[in-house]
C-alpha cells in the first residue's frame, strides 16, 4: 500500500536541504514508508541501528558508512540514505548533526523512530535549523478513498464504501490488521503490540522498572479511552504517586500509545493546569462503541492538525470544551491559536443536535460547529460551507481531513 506520505516527502526532499525525520507508533509503516521512497538504484543506503551490522557501521562513524555504502562515487542524481530507529542510539543527535553539517549538500537525509525525536535530552548540540519533523498516523478515510491534494487545508468530500468505512473502524488503520481484516490475527497483534511496546521499547528506552505496573495503567487508559484523565485516582489505582503517573502518561504518550486532549482556553497556560482526555493510537483497542466512535474521529482530528502543521500550513491544535457546569462539546480545533470548528461525536443520527454547540460556537467564535454523525449516509457536500451548528455524516466529514 502507497501512503499519502510519498508524495510528501518526494517534495520536501526536492525544496529543502533539511533532514527529513519521520516518527510515529511501532509499525504504522515508517520503515516500509522510507524503503519506498528509495528508488531500486538507492535501496542498499538503509541502516537500520537494530540490526547489528547496521549498527556497527554508525558507531565506526560518517567515513565508515560512506565506504560500506559505497557513496564516495558521482551520481546522477542525489542519493537518499535512511537511518531507520536511530533515536536509540545515546549519542544520535550528535551524531547526526556531525554527519549533516559535513554531507548536506551530498545527500539527502532521512531518518526514522517509534518515539517522538524531541523528547530525548541525550546527545549534544541541538538540530535546530537542520530537519522538519513528520508525523505518521494510521489509515485514515481520507488515505483509503485517494484523491488527496497535500497542499490543501480542506480536501473535496468523495464517498467512501461503506464496508470500507467499517473495516476501518473495527481493525484500525495500522495497515497490517487493517489488510488482513481478521479478528483472530487482529487480536494477537493487539497484545504482541502492547508488550513489545512496553517489554522492549519503553525498556530499553526508558528509566522505568515498573514495568508490570506501567502495562497496567497502559490497560486502565484503554478501559477509559475518551474520559477525564484524574491522575490523583489512577495513583490510587496503580499505587504509585501521582507524579509517577504523570511521567508514566508522559512515556505511553511518546511511544504513541495514547494522545491526550487538553481544555480549550484563551489563556494556555491555565489549559495546561486542569484535566484532560486520553485517547488511544488505536481506537479499534476500545471495546464501548459509544468511546471508539469518539476515538476514531479524534484520530483523523489529531492527523490532520499534525499534517496541516507539519506541512507548513500553520499552527492547528486539538481541544475540548468543558465549563464549570459541565457545558461539553468532544473537540475544538484552532488555527494559528484561534478556534476554527467544534466537533460533537453521536453515534445515531436519531440524537438531537446538541445545544452546546450553539452555546460553544457563541463564546469561541469558532466558524463551523458539526454534530458527526456515524450512522448518517454520505452526502455530497462540503460540510465547511456550513457556518451554522448542523448534523453531518462521518463519512463525509472525514473525507475532506487528510
Amino acid at each position: 500500500m502507497e501512503r499519502q506520505y510519498i508524495s510528501i516527502i518526494k517534495e520536501e526532499l526536492q525544496q529543502n536541504r533539511q533532514m527529513i525525520f519521520i516518527s510515529g507508533p511501532r509499525q504504522v509503516g515508517k520503515t516500509t514508508l522510507a524503503k519506498q521512497i528509495l528508488s531500486n538504484k538507492f535501496k542498499k543506503y538503509y541502516l537500520n541501528w537494530d540490526d547489528v551490522n547496521h549498527r556497527e557501521t554508525i558507531l565506526s562513524g560518517s567515513d565508515a558508512i560512506i565506504a560500506l555504502l559505497e557513496l564516495d562515487q558521482l551520481h546522477n542524481e542525489k542519493p537518499i540514505i535512511v537511518f531507520d530507529e536511530l533515536h536509540k542510539y545515546k549519542h544520535w543527535k550528535q551524531f547526526l548533526k556531525g554527519f549533516f553539517d559535513r554531507f548536506e549538500n551530498n545527500f539527502h537525509i532521512i531518518v526514522t523512530g517509534s518515539a517522538k525525536m524531541d523528547i530525548y535530552k541525550h546527545g549534544g548540540d541541538s538540530l535546530m535549523g537542520r530537519y522538519f519533523n513528520l508525523r505518521l498516523h494510521p489509515l485514515s478515510v481520507k488515505e483509503l478513498i485517494g484523491s488527496y491534494d497535500p497542499l490543501l487545508t480542506i480536501q473535496a468530500p468523495k464517498p467512501i464504501e461503506a464496508d470500507t468505512f467499517e473495516q476501518l473502524l473495527q481493525f484500525g488503520g495500522f495497515p497490517e490488521p487493517y489488510l488482513k481484516k481478521d479478528k483472530r490475527f487482529h487480536n494477537r497483534w493487539q497484545k504482541l503490540r502492547l508488550e513489545q511496546l512496553v517489554q522492549e521499547d519503553i525498556r530499553d528506552n526508558s528509566t522505568i522498572h515498573e514495568l508490570k505496573q506501567l502495562e497496567v495503567l497502559a490497560i486502565v487508559l484503554k478501559k477509559n479511552a475518551g474520559q477525564g484523565t484524574k491522575y490523583s485516582t489512577l495513583a490510587k489505582q496503580i499505587r504509585v504517586s501521582v507524579d509517577t503517573i504523570r511521567r508514566w502518561i508522559d512515556i505511553l504518550e511518546s511511544f504513541y500509545y495514547c494522545f491526550r486532549v487538553r481544555p480549550w482556553y484563551s489563556n494556555i497556560s491555565n489549559s495546561l493546569r486542569k484535566e484532560p482526555k486520553t485517547y488511544l493510537w488505536d481506537w479499534s483497542m476500545v471495546t464501548s462503541i459509544g468511546e471508539k466512535n469518539e476515538n476514531f474521529i479524534a484520530s483523523h482530528l489529531l492527523k490532520a492538525c499534525h499534517h496541516w502543521s507539519d506541512i507548513g500550513l500553520g499552527s492547528y491544535e486539538l481541544f475540548y470544551c468543558r465549563t464549570k457546569d459541565q457545558k461539553e462539546v468532544d473537540f475544538l480545533v484552532s488555527k494559528d491559536n484561534k478556534p476554527w470548528f467544534l466537533v460533537e461525536v453521536k453515534t445515531s443520527s436519531k440524537s438531537k443536535l446538541s445545544p452546546n454547540l450553539s452555546w460553544f460556537q457563541k463564546q469561541t467564535d469558532a466558524k463551523h460547529a458539526f454534530q458527526v454523525v456515524m450512522d448518517a449516509p454520505y452526502v455530497d457536500a462540503n460540510v465547511f460551507e456550513q457556518n451554522n451548528p448542523i448534523k453531518i455524516p462521518a463519512s463525509t466529514f472525514l473525507s475532506q481531513l487528510v
